[in-house]
């Protein structure tokens, strides 16, 4: 027998604000949170100057000196994130519900953070130990925000850990849902986090992925667009709140909407070209677990990144499946690439819009790509619609792919 899960609370850090309703406002402006940045500019050999940064966030006084011992900026937003939703969900941060061992976490990151790695490996250049301390290794694990959680809000059920770059988020939400379901756990902090680091704008740079409108930042990302030119990097952090369904009513809990489906396989192809077969198994997996028909979706958020070969490749899976018919969009063209962090923001986003029955566009699409997929892009200004169930797609290198089902969800 399984169990219903649902959303209970949310919270995130983002280019587009820090609280649930600043960032979903901001969607309604139809300008996105790119701009340029120095710090890439003063890179020799980097094409691109441009990114999504977080601006206005900073760590709260309560965290003391001996919570940030282990925590790298990536591991700081998780946890500000997660207590956010916890606090949205009523949950104490000292309630016997986060130490029952009935509670567990499940979270990623591309990676840990930036800084405590060039501090570690600084010794092979100068065979000094330099500043490597006894907490360098817990800040930039690839676990680290998995971990950071567990320790500051002392969940003693699972951790999930997950580290598959842009579905970092999205699976480990996956994953906290099937622990739900299938009875191991009754509630799990679930989501995704990355900060922002030139070595990663590197890796996209490197691949000619990225955007180089360093003139026109406003202009790009520009998903299916046939004038894209690639993909900006942003930063972030969402958790969501998971739940089993019984237990959040018993305890009089609001509820956000339902997860009803989740699926995820491999390409088994090629590491970084992706595959529309596999990604379209995925999303009828997802359909499969959810029991319900493609034509029930009435909103898809694409992971769109605005990449020549990812872009081609979604669209035309997503046609494969759903037809030109149902109304999708990419939120990316607003936050960029936040990398671990988009599958639980965009998750938060698809929800929320969701319930207010307001689909955001893709920004910056006004001539499609005629080698994308025949689909109902929503484009130019927001789209009224009324829907039960919502799909969050996202799909990240190693040919790894995720779906995502909600439906609306019960609400005090």
């Amino acid at each position: 027998m399984t169990r219903r899960v649902v959303v209970t609370g949310m919270g995130l850090v983002s280019p587009l604000g820090n609280d649930l309703q600043t960032a979903f406002k901001r969607l309604h402006t139809y300008e996105n949170a790119v701009r340029v940045m120095d710090s890439l500019a003063n890179i020799r050999g980097l094409h691109t100057h441009l990114a999504a940064p977080i601006t206005d966030f900073e760590i709260p006084p309560h965290y003391t000196r001996k919570v940030l011992r282990t925590m790298g900026p990536v591991s700081i937003m998780a946890v500000y994130a997660s207590e956010c939703a916890l606090n949205d969900a009523n949950i104490a941060l000292d309630s016997d519900i986060l130490t029952s061992g009935r509670t567990g976490v499940a979270y990623g990151s591309s990676f840990g953070s930036s800084e405590s790695i060039l501090d570690f490996f600084s010794m092979l250049s100068t065979n000094e130990v330099g500043p490597i301390t006894s907490f360098s290794y817990l800040k930039m694990m690839p676990q680290t925000t998995a971990v950071n959680l567990s320790l500051y809000f002392k969940t003693t059920g699972r951790i999930i850990p997950s580290g598959t770059a842009c579905t970092s988020g999205s699976l480990a939400i996956g994953y906290a849902y099937e622990a739900i379901k299938y009875g191991t756990q009754d509630l799990m902090i679930a989501g995704g986090a990355d900060e922002f680091d030139v070595t990663q704008v590197a890796v996209f740079d490197t691949l000619y992925a990225t955007s180089t409108k360093n003139d026109t930042p406003k202009l790009t990302p520009a998903p299916f667009d046939k004038s894209r030119d690639g993909l900006v990097i942003g930063s972030g952090a969402g958790t969501l709140i998971l739940e089993e369904y019984g237990h959040a009513v018993a305890r009089g809990a609001k509820i956000y909407a339902e997860i009803i489906g989740f699926a995820s396989n491999t390409d088994g192809t090629h590491a970084t070209n992706p595959n529309r077969e596999t990604m379209a198994r995925c999303m009828q997996l997802a359909l499969n677990d959810a029991n319900i028909a493609p034509d029930q979706i009435g909103y898809i958020c694409l992971h769109g990144t605005g990449t020549t070969h990812g872009d081609i490749a979604e669209s035309n899976a997503t046609q494969l499946i759903f037809g030109p018919n149902t109304p999708a969009s990419s939120l990316k063209s607003y936050v960029g690439h936040t990398l671990g962090a988009c599958g639980a923001l965009e998750s938060i986003w698809s929800i929320q819009m969701m319930r207010n029955k307001w689909f955001a566009p893709t920004l910056n699409l006004n001539s499609l790509d005629e080698n994308c997929g025949n689909l109902d892009y929503i484009m130019y200004t927001g789209r009224e619609i009324d829907t039960q169930y919502v799909m969050n797609n996202n799909f990240a290198f190693g040919g790894i792919n995720t779906s995502l089902i909600f439906t609306k969800g019960e609400s005090k």
